[in-house]
């Protein structure tokens, strides 16, 4: 790991729909409403800090509106207050009424309470956005058992229960059959038994003299997932053979997998539930509009939400809305309001690119000149178009070779690129994939060849690979990861530990990376790779004086040469660069070194100290 990185905190995964709920059910906007957060499965699970509401309303259909302070400002914003007897239950009242608490125009109307919440420093947060609906004083209905989008056992009796603001004649129906009915009341509850399986509407009507009101839910009952062999056994990811898509994911020990989408109004659906071939799901759709940028999801389990591992573009939540369309344009919008999470988009007809080298020579791997490179900061409006820009002042310097600091999809818009998410995306805050691979075939046209920067000593919060697999009591991945290790294996060295610690003993992770290895050489004719923290790549426990890991492995040497080897196979007679951060005792870098591997070092310090006159050792140059 490059010893100049900053990150940041560490952010647990989230997997839960709901993490707020109001006190009455139906919160009006002439009475007192008290705001229920429950942080069990957020990253404020189990802080101990000051909790704070960054919080507005929707005002006249404006999102947003009449925000109390500022970010941060602890002054000013709305605190919670913590349940004493458990530690991750927050409320806040909103009193005497919404008009009144957020300074509110009594003849402007309120549709929604928004809210972002925080800790007292603003370094952690709920997640994204939450919307909490408003309602006025007239005639209203709320389903509030069981959720929207819930699913249940086959025979499993529930109960169904549903609130109205005002007094009136209630009834729930179950697919369009009333099974309950009470009069002048606002509360109504029943039990139903799903005995059939598949998609049921549950409807809630509440009518009296003046008016009738209704509101309605889906939710799955669910069936047995079939064990059809994969077509081809297709690969994972998605594969698209003119109209049809074929989706695969990788899920060890899962029962079953639902395709979300827009195909299907991201509702859970039987029709979307996958078929099982050992440890793989797929389904495959046709009949979709190939010029239509799909987004999806998978529902693991029907609990967890992901985008696909294999991703080659994802939407945020969070970030995509300051990417411009100078950098990215026509950027997708993100489905707000019908999802959480990251998702996965795709198109059938996808904009080609018609490379122009394509008889690009690399140089002699003893004869390169290395320029590293952070998009970001390279140029001033952080693009792979400007940077391409640039090129012939770089030619001029004599350099024939970039490494791009890591372009893959990270948290956030602006990062060094060291804490990744998702492998096989690029990161949409330095432009397209077409703008990527012109950087690519500019530099292929100049003589200069391309290394991607890769990180596999770790990933974070937002790795699909990570959700499938985590340990909410311990917040950290779970035994059974077929990518993770549980523990960090440096135990000592806490200096060494980033993110999350993949398992690279584990075939599993070895054949993603493989995969990654592949995607970045075919899709974007990178020229190599410089592989960061090599040095992690082990499950050797490392403590006492030897925390830092540097004593020779035998088992990393292994793992680190199988890579290598990936690598070099993918061309044998032109072979890819590799090159290592690996920082460990002189033996393990030097037979590193004479398998052929080159060996990334940092001797800025050195040679910053004799540029003063102070003599300091360079030896480490070779």
């Amino acid at each position: 790991m490059k010893t100049r990185i900053l990150l940041i905190f560490i952010v647990i995964p989230q997997f839960i729909f709901s993490q707020l709920n109001t006190s009455p059910n139906i919160p009006t906007i002439n009475k007192e409403i008290t705001l229920i957060f429950d942080a069990s499965e957020t990253p404020l699970a189990g802080y101990t800090g000051k909790v704070y509401a960054h919080t507005g309303v929707t005002v006249d259909k404006e999102k947003w509106e009449n925000v109390i302070g500022t970010w941060g400002n602890n002054t000013l914003q709305p605190e919670f207050t913590r349940d004493s007897e458990n530690a991750n239950l927050y409320t806040l009242s909103i009193a005497p009424d919404i008009h009144s608490f957020y300074g509110v125009d009594k003849s402007k109307t309120i549709s929604e309470l928004s809210i972002v919440i925080r800790s007292s420093d603003g370094n952690l947060k709920n997640g994204p956005d939450l919307f909490i609906d408003i309602f006025d004083n007239t005639l209203n209905i709320a389903i509030t058992s069981p959720a929207d989008q819930s699913t249940f056992d086959k025979n499993q009796n529930i109960t169904l229960t549903a609130e109205s603001t005002t007094a009136a004649d209630l009834q729930i129906l179950v697919d369009d059959i009333s099974i309950e009915t009470v009069s002048s009341a606002t509360t109504i509850s029943t039990s139903y038994l799903f005995t059939n399986t598949g998609n049921h509407t549950i409807k809630a009507i509440a009518s009296n003299e003046n008016e009738t009101k209704e509101t309605s839910i889906s939710v799955f009952v669910k069936t047995t997932t079939q064990n059809i062999p994969r077509p081809n056994n297709e690969k994972n990811g998605i594969t698209i053979n003119n109209n049809e898509v074929t989706f695969v994911l990788l899920a060890p020990e899962k029962s079953d997998v639902i395709l979300l989408g827009e195909f299907n109004d991201w509702e859970i659906d039987e029709d979307y539930l996958m078929h099982k071939d050992g440890e793989y799901f797929w389904i495959r759709l046709s009949d979709l509009d190939p010029s239509t940028e799909y987004a999806y999801q998978y529902l693991v389990d029907y609990e967890i939400k992901i985008a696909d591992p294999y991703s080659e573009k994802i939407l945020t939540p969070t970030d995509d809305s300051y990417i411009t369309n100078d950098t990215y344009p026509n950027l997708k919008s993100y489905p707000t309001d019908v999802t959480s999470g990251n998702v996965s988009t795709f198109t059938i007809n996808e904009s080609t690119y018609s490379w122009n080298a394509t008889n690009f020579n690399r140089p002699d791997q003893n004869e390169l000149v290395i320029y590293e490179m952070l998009i970001r900061d390279f140029t001033k409006k952080s693009t792979y178009k400007e940077a391409l820009l640039h090129l012939d002042y770089l030619e001029s310097l004599g350099v024939n070779a970039i490494e791009l600091m890591p372009v893959n999809e990270f948290e956030g818009n602006d990062s060094w690129g060291y804490n990744p998410s998702f492998y096989m995306a690029l990161d949409k805050a330095y432009g397209t994939k077409n703008d990527f691979k012109n950087f690519v075939d500019a530099c292929h046209s100049r003589g200069i060849a391309v290394l991607a920067d890769v990180v596999f000593n770790h990933s974070f919060s937002q790795s699909p690979l990570l959700h499938m697999y985590w340990d909410s009591a311990t917040n950290k991945p779970a035994a059974n990861s077929p990518w993770y290790n549980e523990n960090h294996n440096l135990v000592d060295n806490t200096a060494a530990h980033w993110g999350y610690d993949f398992d690279h003993t584990s075939t599993y992770t070895k054949d993603f990376f493989k995969d990654v290895l592949d995607y970045w050489m075919e899709e974007y004719k990178v020229d190599g790779f410089r592989f960061d923290f090599t040095k992690g790549f082990s499950n050797t426990i490392y403590e006492g004086e030897n925390n830092w890991a540097s004593a020779y492995d035998a088992e990393r040497i292994t793992i680190l040469k199988e890579y290598t080897d990936h690598v070099w196979d993918f061309a044998p007679n032109d072979k890819p660069y590799v090159i290592f951060e690996h920082l460990a005792e002189n033996s393990e870098e030097k037979e590193l070194a004479d398998y052929g591997i080159l060996l990334w070092g940092n001797l800025n310090h050195s040679y910053t100290e004799n540029t003063m006159g102070f003599g300091d050792n360079i030896d480490w140059i070779s």
